[in-house]
C-alpha cells in the first residue's frame, strides 16, 4: 500500500494503452517486414484484409485497410511467404500490438524493392526528380517517337489513340527490348537514335504493359535514368499499369498511367479542335461581317459629305470675300470708335491739367501752413500758463519751501535717501546718529543728551 501511494500517476486502461500506441508510433518509422500469412481473413463487405505475419519464433497481427489492399494484384493465401510496408502501431480495444500494412509483395521481390528505394534515394540526391528541370509538353506535336516493343500491345494501344485522337501526327517507333537481360542498352540506344533522327521527334514516349517489379526492373535502371535527364527531347514515361512506379517515371518530364492515357496526353482531341476551329471561324465571320458593315456605314456617310472641288474653291473663295469685308467694316468701325474716344480723353485731360491742380494745392497748402502756426502758438501759451500755475500751486504744499524758510528735516539715516522722519524728541536716545535736512544739502549729527538706549545696561 505504501508503494502505491508513492507512485506519481495512476493510469487509466484506456490512458495506457494511447500512451503506448503514441510511443510506438512516433518511435518507428514506416518499416518492411517479411514473413509468412496466416489466419487471412476479410469480414463484412467493407474489404479490409486482417492476418498475422509470422516466422519461426513469433507472430505480429496486421490491418491492411481496403483503399490500400486495391493495389494489390496478387491476392493474399495462408503461407504465403510476403514482404509488407508497415506502420506499426497497438489496437487500443484489445491492447493488441499489430501493424497497419500499407503495401505487399512476395517475398521475393523484397530485395528488388529495396534496392529500387535505394536507387531512388540516390538520384534524387543527384536532382533527376527536380521538379525545375522538368519539361512542358508541346501542345500540337507534330512528330511523336515511341520507344517499345513492336510485339507489345502498349505500342498498338498508343497508334490507336494517335490515329483516333490526332491523326495527322507523325508517329515513329524505336523499338527496343523492354524486358530482360538486354533491355536498359536496347532502351538507351532508341533514345540515341531518336535524338539522331531528322526531323527529331517533339516529345519522346517510354512504354510498356504491366508486369511484376522484376519485369519492369528496366525502368528502374540508373543508366536509363541519367539518359533521360541528358535528353534534349521532352519525354513521357507509360510504364505498366496505374500502380505500377517506376524510376523513370520519376526522371521522365510527365507520368501517365497509362500507354493510352499518355497518347491522349500528348495529343489535342480531333473533335475538339475541329469545333473550336469552327467555333473560332463563326466568330471571326461575324466580327468581320459587322465590321464590313460599320465600314460601309461610314463611307456612305462620307460619301454623302464630300464635295466637288472645284464646288469647294468657288465658296471657300466667295467666304473669302464675305470676310475681307467684314474685317474692313470692323476695322473702319473700331477705328472711328478709338478716335472718339481718344477725343474725349483729350478733353478730359485738359479739364484736369495738373498745373492748376498743384497751385491750388499749395494755396491750401500754404493757408494750413499758416493756421497750424498761430494755433501751436496758442496751444503753447496756454500750456506754459497751466504749468506755471501748477508749479506754483506745488510749490505752496511743498517741505522744500518749508525748508526754505529755515527749517530742517531731522531723521535716522537707513540707507534711503531721507531715512527715517524723526517728529518727536523721545524717538532719539543717547548716542544715535541723525541727519538734518537743510534746504541746500545735509548736516550729519549725534544725539547727546536724550534717554538712554534701552539695550544700554
Amino acid at each position: 500500500m505504501y508503494e502505491l501511494e508513492r507512485a506519481r500517476q495512476v493510469y487509466s486502461v484506456s490512458e495506457l494503452t494511447a500512451a503506448v500506441r503514441r510511443l510506438i508510433e512516433q518511435g518507428f518509422p514506416p518499416i518492411l517486414v517479411e514473413g509468412e500469412v496466416s489466419n487471412f481473413r476479410s469480414p463484412g463487405r467493407a474489404g479490409h484484409w486482417y492476418f498475422s505475419l509470422k516466422d519461426g519464433q513469433a507472430q505480429i497481427r496486421c490491418a491492411m485497410f481496403a483503399n490500400r489492399n486495391r493495389f494489390v494484384r496478387r491476392p493474399l493465401r495462408d503461407g504465403t511467404l510476403v514482404v509488407v510496408r508497415c506502420r506499426l502501431s497497438l489496437y487500443e480495444a484489445r491492447g493488441d500490438f499489430q501493424a497497419i500494412v500499407d503495401a505487399v509483395e512476395p517475398a521475393g521481390e523484397g530485395e528488388l524493392r529495396a534496392a529500387f528505394e535505394r536507387l531512388k534515394i540516390q538520384l534524387e540526391h543527384e536532382g533527376l526528380f527536380a521538379a525545375d528541370r522538368k519539361r512542358a509538353l508541346p501542345r500540337f506535336p507534330r512528330h511523336v517517337g515511341i520507344v517499345s516493343s513492336l510485339s507489345g500491345a502498349a505500342l498498338q494501344d498508343v497508334l490507336a489513340v494517335l490515329r483516333r485522337r490526332f491523326p495527322c501526327v507523325r508517329a515513329t517507333c524505336y523499338a527496343a527490348t523492354v524486358q530482360g537481360v538486354g533491355a536498359v542498352p536496347e532502351i538507351v540506344a532508341a533514345i540515341d537514335r531518336a535524338e539522331a533522327s531528322k526531323p527529331r521527334p517533339d516529345v519522346l514516349l517510354l512504354t510498356r504493359g504491366g508486369g511484376s517489379l522484376e519485369d519492369l526492373m528496366a525502368f528502374n535502371s540508373a543508366v536509363l535514368a541519367r539518359r533521360m535527364a541528358q535528353s534534349p527531347i521532352p519525354i513521357v514515361s507509360a510504364v505498366g499499369h496505374e500502380t505500377d512506379v517506376t524510376i523513370a517515371d520519376f526522371v521522365a518530364d510527365q507520368r501517365a498511367p497509362t500507354p493510352s492515357a499518355a497518347a491522349e496526353m500528348l495529343t489535342p482531341d480531333r473533335a475538339e479542335l475541329i469545333l473550336h476551329v469552327r467555333r473560332r471561324t463563326d466568330s471571326l465571320t461575324g466580327r468581320a461581317l459587322n465590321r464590313l458593315q460599320s465600314e460601309r456605314r461610314v463611307l456612305g456617310a462620307t460619301r454623302g459629305r464630300l464635295i466637288h472641288p472645284a464646288r469647294s474653291l468657288e465658296q471657300r473663295m466667295q467666304r473669302a470675300d464675305e470676310l475681307r469685308e467684314r474685317l474692313a467694316r470692323t476695322v473702319a468701325r473700331r477705328t472711328s470708335a478709338a478716335e472718339a474716344r481718344l477725343d474725349a480723353a483729350r478733353r478730359l485731360l485738359a479739364r484736369a491739367n495738373p498745373d492748376a491742380l498743384i497751385e491750388r494745392a499749395a494755396d491750401r497748402t500754404a493757408g494750413a501752413r499758416d493756421a497750424l502756426g498761430v494755433a501751436a502758438l496758442r496751444k503753447l501759451d496756454a500750456s506754459g500758463a497751466a504749468v506755471a500755475g501748477l508749479r506754483r500751486a506745488l510749490l505752496a504744499v511743498s517741505p522744500l519751501a518749508t525748508l526754505d524758510r529755515g527749517f530742517a528735516i531731522i531723521s535716522r539715516p537707513d540707507g534711503t535717501r531721507w531715512g527715517t522722519v524723526i517728529t518727536d524728541a523721545a524717538q532719539a536716545c543717547a548716542g544715535d546718529a541723525i541727519q538734518a535736512h537743510l534746504s541746500s544739502g545735509t548736516i550729519d549729527a549725534t544725539v547727546t543728551d536724550g534717554p538712554p538706549r534701552p539695550d544700554t545696561p
